[in-house]
């Protein structure tokens, strides 16, 4: 019987050259600083914006620098302390994968307030100009997730289940004995929720659209910065429930909470509070 459910056989590498790969995923990083651009320009151009839409530029590359530093060190201290502790050199091996959100959350708020003592203005003002720009970039890091067949979700049997061969076996995604397998209606207990898809909605969709209309007129200061931490906190808790958990960590707390739901339970708290000390404050944006 032939399977209903849609088997994930995408090449990672949308590109080569010679004996050169350009990754799927690597495109989705230039999609997201593209964007960053795009936007940042976009919003520099309003009255009570903090830069000039031709200072956007030093505020994406410091950014920039600080997804990747602190992405980095975030993955191997929040996911991969024990294997940090046997194989220090492993900070530095980046092509072998491994990126947190939440690091690269910190380094982008280091690269913020930094940019913003450049320019003379606060942090709370510079991440307010920012935090609209990040959760588009978030989608397309999901989704070259996706295409990559990474970070998949709990098994599931809804329509859209998907099955990721590489969840199965090593290399399954080049694997011609279980595509047959697949065609035979043999690997079905196997599908899988699209879990990247969902975090690339709420995540990045979903919270774009409510940042960039809450930041449409004046807030106070911090408002918008604690938004995009309480929201995004909440839809990666609710997203982190389709899944599946780290394999060498499971669940972290409770019996049933991963290690993204437990980081960003402080991302709620964070930015929830900040927008009530914000809103109390009455601190004008400019």
């Amino acid at each position: 019987m032939e399977s209903s459910f849609y088997y994930h056989a995408v090449d990672p590498v949308a590109l080569r050259i010679g004996g050169f790969g350009i990754y799927w995923y690597s495109l989705m990083y230039l999609v997201a600083f593209g964007q960053f651009w795009l936007l940042g320009r976009l919003r520099a151009a309003r009255p009570d914006a903090p830069l000039a839409p031709n200072q956007v530029a030093d505020l994406l590359f410091w950014g920039v620098v600080g997804v990747i530093v602190g992405g980095r060190l975030g993955y191997v201290l929040f996911y991969a302390f024990g294997d940090l502790l046997s194989d220090p050199l492993l900070l530095f091996r980046i092509r072998d994968g491994g990126m947190s959100f939440h690091g690269g959350l910190i380094g982008t708020i280091i690269a913020v307030w930094a940019n913003g003592r450049y320019y003379g203005c606060g942090l709370l003002r510079m991440s307010d100009f920012a935090a609209p720009l990040i959760p588009l970039g978030l989608a397309a890091g999901r989704l070259g997730n996706f295409i990559g067949g990474e970070l998949w979700g709990r098994k599931t049997d809804v329509p859209w289940a998907v099955i990721f061969p590489e969840s199965i076996e090593s290399g399954g995604r080049a694997s011609q004995a279980l595509y047959r397998q697949y065609e035979a209606g043999l690997l079905d207990e196997f599908a899988r929720h699209p879990s990247q898809l969902y975090q690339a909605a709420l995540e990045g969709l979903a919270l774009f659209a409510v940042l960039w209309w809450f930041s449409s007129r004046p807030r106070p200061a911090g408002a918008v910065s604690g938004l995009f931490l309480a929201g995004y906190g909440v839809f990666r808790f609710v997203a982190e429930f389709f899944r599946e958990p780290d394999a060498h960590l499971g669940f972290v707390a409770l019996d049933w909470m991963s290690m993204g739901q437990l980081l960003s339970l402080p991302m709620v708290l964070a930015g929830a509070g900040l927008m009530i000390w914000s809103y109390r404050q009455g601190r004008n944006p400019g």
